[in-house]
């Protein structure tokens, strides 16, 4: 299997005001496959989001590299798209003017990114509602337009920092199936970092417990159910199920939470 994006050996330490090294990354080894989705878990403060930032290019690290298709990489790749748990949309502009956002930066004519804009809108449920400023919908709508902008760019490999955190189960469920369903009808990679083991094992082929900091890799658990990978419920009730779930509970420190 191809692989876009490799982690090799990488680690990051920043400086403390006192001039001591504060290493956050420790030593990290993987690769994300072409059209895999994985997820990464660890206790609170292991560094999960600076290891995303190492990934995407937006910081580099302190020992090791990162590689895109096999080159060192230096700095965002125009192949990776990033979407956070806030939604970030502009309150300002009408969910259809979000999503061509990035579009419109890169001097795409408007009549193109609008009508793009438009098909992006229905392939993640809310074609309906282009004219609906954030303030008019819900928490899982604006969630689903901060999707359509980080897909409409047509990202190659998409890092997610807990997307669906702050949203409830019911909405959470549906917004992760339409997702998977999604991206991997077309192939797109995707790396999750989450807090919720349940979704990180519903949703992903393989799932990476990291350690406490400096992080490192305590396990890599390939998930292999037998249901609809596109159906989170059915995902929670296949046989098996359960007990990985406890199984990666069991390697995280429950003292210190989770992020």
């Amino acid at each position: 299997m191809d692989a876009p994006l490799i982690a090799r050996g990488v680690g990051k330490s920043y400086s403390a005001d006192d001039g001591e090294s504060n290493e956050v990354v420790g030593d990290i080894s993987f690769s994300l496959g072409a059209g895999e989705i994985v997820s990464l878990v660890g206790p609170s403060g292991c560094g999960k989001t600076t290891l995303l930032n190492l990934l995407s290019g937006l910081t580099q690290p302190t020992r090791g590299a990162v590689l895109w298709h096999g080159q060192p990489l230096r700095d965002v790749p125009k192949g990776i798209g990033y979407m956070l748990q806030k939604d970030m949309l502009m309150q300002w502009r009408t969910a259809l003017a979000n999503v061509t956002l990035g579009l419109e930066l890169s001097g795409m004519p408007r009549a193109e990114r609008e009508k793009a804009a438009h098909s992006m809108l229905r392939k993640v449920g809310l074609g309906p509602y282009f004219d609906y400023y954030p303030s008019a919908l819900s928490g899982g709508m604006r969630q689903r337009v901060a999707l359509a902008r980080t897909l409409i760019t047509d990202p190659e490999v998409i890092l997610l920092d807990e997307p669906f955190a702050a949203l409830d189960f019911q909405t959470k469920v549906v917004l992760q199936s339409d997702m998977a369903k999604l991206v991997r009808s077309e192939g797109r990679s995707v790396l999750l970092i989450t807090h919720d083991v349940e979704e990180a094992v519903s949703l992903s082929d393989r799932v990476i417990v990291l350690t406490n900091r400096p992080s490192r890799i305590k396990e890599i658990h390939e998930i292999q159910l037998d249901c609809d990978r596109n159906d989170m419920m059915a995902a929670r009730d296949a046989p098996g199920f359960t007990a990985l779930v406890r199984q990666i509970w069991s390697q995280l420190d429950a003292r210190m939470g989770m992020r």
